[in-house]
């Protein structure tokens, strides 16, 4: 799976929060690039999911957009305290129907539900509505409290899974880009 996007919206803390149960405030700007392990149980399957934690700086852009190629799932993840990564979400759409498959699941991630209403820019309803535009599925997370962290990332992979299944794909290796803050993700199927 990746996870990519604008920097400062929590992809690393989201990241630390599914794969380690861990949340910490002192985070470092994720320099290049970055990934966590873990194995999950899925339907009855364990699954190893190895998640792709991308820069979302410009700078990095260009190793970002190289990990799309092959990619099966992607989280575009904004701060929903900050309308300028909302808004900055249509470019990476763009970005990645020029460089990943066509056929890559994707989940539109509103990080940092925890806090106060008065710090919110983007209500849910707008969240939810670009998630609507595109055909894809939206969820509020806060890495900080663990609200809906299990939850993306189960629902990310059982649409591949899903898919996969519908195109009679046997492959072990599913590899997922997580879109907006950047993670990718290699899942593994154990058979």
């Amino acid at each position: 799976m990746l996870s990519c996007c604008w920097a400062g919206v929590g992809k690393s803390c989201l990241l630390l929060r599914f794969s380690d149960g861990s949340f910490t405030t002192s985070f470092i700007t994720t320099i290049g690039i970055d990934f966590k392990i873990r194995t999950i149980e899925l339907d009855g399957k364990r699954i190893k999911l190895q998640i792709w934690d991308t820069a979302g700086q410009e700078r990095f852009r260009t190793i970002t957009t190289a990990y799309y190629r092959g990619a099966m799932g992607i989280l575009l993840v904004y701060d929903v305290t900050d309308e300028s990564s909302f808004n900055n979400i249509r470019n990476w759409i763009r970005n990645i129907e020029q460089h990943a498959s066509d056929n890559v699941n994707k989940i539109l991630v509103g990080n940092k539900a925890d806090m106060d209403e008065s710090k919110r820019a983007v209500p849910t309803s707008k969240g939810q509505a670009l998630a609507d535009e595109y055909g894809i599925k939206f969820f509020e997370t806060s890495a900080k409290t663990n609200l809906n962290v299990e939850e993306v990332f189960f629902s990310i992979a059982r649409d591949i899974k899903q898919r996969l299944a519908d195109t009679d794909s046997k492959a072990e290796v599913w590899i997922l880009v997580l879109e907006l803050s950047t993670f990718l993700v290699t899942y593994m199927q154990y058979f």
